[in-house]
């Protein structure tokens, strides 16, 4: 069975519309169900309002289901459907193929979800994120920043008299030149940072693990390259920028709202230039360090660019810490944080499985011997854990364990070995307006 491709402009709808099987996309709502051609041609109307279909969509991800659905054969009244999750609805796929979807047609389907996915959360003229997936993500990394005990800000930039671009020159050239703006914005921004469309002309930075300080130098390299070189098709183009960070325990709305001051702020001085809003939780995570015996310091340094990995190692100084601070406590023993060090290891091991599969991904020359070493960790990591169970383990060993061996010997210098590859890598998926590969 082929599986023809849907046109360029294609919306969420005509992409559903052209995947040969019965479809069904679910919106949040009452009423905002939207088959698909197939599933009109095997099925009699009214079938959306299935009672079956209902229960479905309220509980999507737990496989294949025997459904009650009218056929326009008259032959039988059973099918299998089953719902899957896609951004702002659900989307309920059936079975009408005798014997059940091959393997390849599974597939097929599986890639065209992705392009459905894809589609809705980018903006259709840039390839950026667009203010939907922006509003999903930024919680999560709201969760994150607090799990982590890393800062986070936004950058909200607006390219000076847009207005006077589109009324002089036209709304084509208008697109064009907030296409060359993304593109030059695009190649100062980190590999772990994220581009979105707020709307117009109108765009944010999302950096993670930079304070207010950190993304105040950021804004600055990103005002600069704007007004560095006259755009191609109007000359010279400014913008204006503004820098908030997130401060603990304030909303999504609350954070949003200072950076849309600060940018306001930057306008209102006269233009290309950045305001930065200097609150955030960087400098109560600096106090606070300042305060404890010892602490696992995650510094923007030591990212690669990859968000598995990154994400990872976050979580390993996270977890370091959590084993420092219950080993350090008073009146621990090897009893009280034997627990800690159980999560430490789990995770470690893991991170090791997870970071391989990237790096065979990748095509890294040394994986072998990347291999080699994280089997002499995690044999080392054994040793530790056994020590504990015979309450022989001390603090002092697991610090120069994780301090040493983990993160100076091997995160700082043998996995360095790799970033080069991983951020080549990322570039060139960049240049082929994916934004979404290579997928984590």
């Amino acid at each position: 069975m082929s599986v023809p491709l849907p046109p360029p402009e294609a919306t969420q709808h005509s992409l559903i519309r052209y995947l040969p099987f019965p479809l069904v996309l679910f919106g949040t709502g009452p009423g905002t169900g939207f088959a698909n051609d197939r599933f009109a041609e095997v099925f009699l109307p009214g079938q959306l309002d299935s009672p079956q279909l209902q229960r479905m969509i309220e509980g999507p991800g737990s496989g294949w289901q025997t459904v009650d659905l009218r056929r326009r054969d008259g032959i039988g009244r059973s099918a299998r459907a089953q719902a899957i999750a896609v951004p702002d609805g659900v989307l309920v796929v059936i079975d009408d193929v005798a014997g059940g979807l091959s393997a390849q047609e599974y597939s097929r389907l599986q890639h065209r979800i992705g392009e459905l996915e894809n589609l809705s959360a980018t903006d259709r003229l840039t390839g950026t994120w667009n203010r939907v997936q922006l509003e999903r993500v930024v919680d999560v990394e709201i969760s994150r920043a607090e799990r982590m005990s890393q800062p986070v800000t936004l950058i909200l930039l607006d390219i000076d008299h847009f207005k006077r671009v589109n009324d002089v020159h036209s709304h084509l050239v208008g697109d064009a030149v907030v296409k060359e703006f993304v593109a030059r914005i695009r190649a100062r921004i980190r590999a772990i940072d994220s581009l979105f469309r707020w709307g117009g002309d109108e765009f944010v930075v999302l950096a993670s693990g930079v304070g207010y300080r950190g993304g105040a130098v950021l804004a600055e390299s990103l005002r600069q390259c704007v007004a560095a070189q006259p755009f191609h098709t109007v000359g010279p183009i400014t913008a204006s920028l503004g820098v908030a960070e997130y401060i603990e325990a304030e909303s999504a709305e609350s954070w949003f709202a200072r950076t849309d001051e600060a940018l306001y702020a930057a306008k209102a001085g006269g233009r290309d230039r950045v305001h930065i809003d200097r609150r955030g939780s960087s400098d109560l995570l600096a106090h606070q360090a300042g305060l404890g015996v010892l602490r696992l310091n995650w510094l923007e340094a030591y990212e690669s660019g990859e968000p598995t990995i990154d994400d990872e190692h976050l979580e390993l100084f996270r977890l370091g810490n959590a084993l420092i601070a219950a080993a350090s406590a008073e009146a621990a023993t090897p009893a009280s944080w034997r627990p800690a060090l159980g999560s430490l290891l789990t995770h470690l091991n893991g991170h090791f499985r997870n970071e391989e599969a990237v790096l065979a991904r990748y095509g890294y020359a040394r994986l072998a011997e990347h291999r080699r070493a994280h089997a002499a960790l995690m044999k080392r990591a054994g040793d530790l854990e056994a020590a504990t169970a015979d309450d022989e383990g001390s603090l002092g060993v697991l610090v120069n364990f994780l301090v040493r061996d983990v993160i100076s010997r091997h995160l700082f210098k043998v996995d360095r070995d790799f970033y080069p590859l991983l951020q080549q890598g990322r570039n060139d998926d960049s240049t082929s307006g994916n934004p979404l590969a290579p997928a984590p």
